[in-house]
């Protein structure tokens, strides 16, 4: 069980659990909303849940402490810890006297958000990019009519061209660059008038 007093939020005592107070409630919520951020950008809930629990923490918490405080089973904690530590998220922590493994965040919340650009977002653009070469070079081959193929070839240039400034945009966020929207501005002025 959880511990009072070691930073974990559940109020639990002697193994009988308390109504949470006030603050714990409090706690609870902003983790259920980082957890529902995190869905929305395609990670399950409970990996959101679990760091923000770790992060309005003041001290690193066992997974019996998050596994108390979250209502989750000891699988799905260490399942969801592993995924955590997978992305950067959370790393163990040496408690001094405590023979069990302790976490703590990763506090850098762009670190975190920076890296899931590199290895998730520019990845399926570039993905994108390459799938969209590629097709452009096999269309004079496919034998359709030339007017379907010159409007398919004209189609997939529009996106070619988007994904290459999203590409860019993102490269230059990552880079800590000042962002130069004019080019999208450009792109949709060109296309609206299209």
């Amino acid at each position: 069980m959880a511990r009072a007093g070691r930073g974990c939020p559940a109020a639990y005592t002697g193994g009988v659990a308390k109504p949470p107070d006030a603050h714990t409630e409090a706690l609870l919520k902003v983790a259920d909303a980082i957890g529902a951020l995190m869905e929305f950008w395609g990670f399950r809930r409970n990996m959101g849940r679990l760091w923000a629990l770790l992060y309005l923490s003041p001290e690193p918490l066992s997974a019996a402490d998050i596994s108390d405080a979250l209502s989750l089973s000891a699988g799905a904690v260490s399942m969801t810890l592993g995924e955590l530590s997978g992305w950067g998220a959370v790393k163990k922590s040496w408690v001094p006297g405590e023979r069990r493994d302790y976490y703590s965040p990763e506090v850098s919340i762009w670190k975190m958000v920076s890296r899931v650009f590199r290895e998730r977002e520019l990845r399926q653009i570039e993905g994108a990019i390459e799938a969209f070469q590629e097709t452009m070079g096999t269309l004079d081959t496919r034998g359709q009519a030339p007017s379907r193929e010159a409007f398919t070839k004209e189609r997939l240039g529009r996106l070619l061209e988007l994904a290459e400034v999203g590409k860019s945009l993102l490269e230059a966020v990552l880079s800590g660059e000042s962002i130069d929207a004019l080019p999208l501005v450009q792109l949709t002025e060109a296309h609206r008038r299209d």
